[in-house]
């Protein structure tokens, strides 16, 4: 596949770092020439120095054999206007655009086949800011992600001293939870990947992802660990467009403080949330977080476009007795070196949009995709097509299917019904499939595995 990507900044170079691994004929379009050259010193991608809704610049980069535009500037405009010539011009099939004004996104009928020529919007600001909005729901979760439209989620917890399956073998989850269905997808222990079977035994800190019906996960997560109790008072460091949101999202549920360090935007960020106390100060003062009984804090999150703030900041609150600390952070380099803090979840803007593309680019019929482990590993939720001369899952065994090293089936969605796999699960046609692969390397295995061969047609 060809794919142009319009601007270099931290979207577009994660994104583009993520596809120049895989068997994808990449181009990116900047301005700035610094980014360019640091992107082609580590990847084997093409670069082309110009403004991205230029249509001269489109032109040298190749927009006319372009499959897939991702406009991914921090102007709305250019992405907008970007993509409507290359759908003028060259009709384009795929155009994704980075959209991160609320007024453009209040408005989907702009985006329509006979208005702005746009298949899809990503906002990473929204999608970080749904992605917190999951994790205060499950304060015991490091991860929460979404399938076939909420019915499924796959769940990351850390296992705990003291929780009833910790030192037993996967084997007995059943015995401890009869009544609920659940699959342990992976775990993940000192980093390292352990494929789960029968005799598998977690062990306390071990990073377990598993998959259930979502009304099901605080039952599974019961077993790992101790529950903890809702959140009720949470802190956000930093009120840009990502703190907005989060502080709009969760300030009619939860007692929310928000600190500001520009005054002028701390004056419009106390007219703007109603429910929301806002306050002028550094996110990093000592003095200002006692004050805010910051160890009564059930949840600090570290929301600045400064990494090094959000570091800092969420180290100190949690020094200070925060219950839980959660810090944004940019630069992949950052994210592992936290891992062995006190800071108990790093979240990536890069990460979590990365996954929302990955969905347009992936062969196959593949709906939802989420990134992990940074990169690493993948979820996926892809549907199966056709019957058994076509496809080589439909009407199968999942026992029966040379599925890659690493790769698991959790689930299945058939209509409403939610079905956790065991080896004599048989996937039928049209059967949405979660799937977790540890290892990326392996994705157009899994990609060939549902795509229909021509006998179908």
């Amino acid at each position: 596949m060809q794919i142009l990507i319009l601007g270099a900044g931290q979207v577009g170079s994660s994104v583009a770092a993520t596809l120049a691994r895989e068997d994808d004929d990449i181009t990116v379009v900047d301005e700035n020439n610094d980014l360019l050259q640091e992107l082609q010193d580590h990847y084997d991608i093409r670069t082309v120095q110009g403004h991205a809704s230029h249509p001269d610049v489109l032109a040298r980069a190749g927009a006319e054999d372009a499959d897939l535009i991702l406009a991914v500037t921090n102007n709305d405009e250019t992405n907008i206007v970007a993509c409507q010539i290359c759908h003028t011009l060259y009709h384009t099939p795929t155009k994704i655009a980075r959209i991160r004004s609320n007024e453009y996104l209040l408005k989907p009928e702009l985006f329509s086949d006979d208005a702005l020529a746009i298949d899809m919007l990503i906002s990473p600001e929204q999608l970080v800011t749904d992605y917190i909005e999951r994790l205060v729901q499950h304060p015991n979760a490091l991860q929460v992600l979404d399938f076939a439209g909420g019915k499924v989620q796959l769940v990351a917890v850390r296992a705990f001293h003291g929780g009833p399956l910790v030192g037993n073998p996967l084997s007995e989850l059943r015995q401890h939870i009869p009544k609920t269905q659940a699959r342990v997808a992976a775990i993940f222990r000192n980093g390292s990947p352990i494929i789960p079977k029968a005799d598998t035994i977690i062990e306390a800190d071990d990073e377990v992802f598993f998959i259930a019906a979502s009304k099901d996960i605080l039952s599974v997560m019961a077993e790992l660990r101790r529950l903890d109790k809702p959140y009720k008072r949470i802190m956000l460091a930093g009120g840009g467009q990502i703190g907005m949101r989060v502080a709009k999202a969760l300030d009619d549920k939860y007692q929310v403080k928000l600190i500001e360090s520009n005054e002028e935007r701390a004056r419009f960020l106390s007219e703007e949330l109603v429910n929301t106390i806002t306050l002028h100060g550094d996110v990093a003062n000592e003095e200002l977080l006692q004050e805010e009984d910051i160890d009564n804090i059930d949840l600090f999150c570290a929301l600045t476009n400064d990494d090094e703030a959000n570091i800092l900041s969420a180290m100190l609150a949690k020094r200070m007795g925060a219950r839980k600390v959660l810090s944004l952070i940019n630069r992949a380099a950052y994210v592992d070196l936290i891992e062995s803090s006190n800071i108990d979840i790093a979240l990536s803007p890069q990460q979590a949009t990365i996954g929302s593309l990955l969905a347009h680019i992936r062969r196959g019929d593949i709906v939802a995709v989420h990134s992990l482990r940074r990169g690493a590993a993948e979820a996926l939720e892809a549907v199966a097509h056709g019957d058994k001369k076509s496809s080589l899952v439909v009407d199968r065994r999942i026992d029966e299917i040379d599925l890659p090293p690493g790769t698991t089936i959790g689930a299945l969605v058939r209509g409403e019904e939610v079905i956790i796999t065991h080896h004599d699960t048989i996937i039928q046609a049209e059967d949405h499939v979660i799937l977790f692969v540890i290892n990326k390397r392996y994705i157009p295995e899994v990609e060939r595995l549902f795509q229909v061969g021509l006998s179908f047609f």
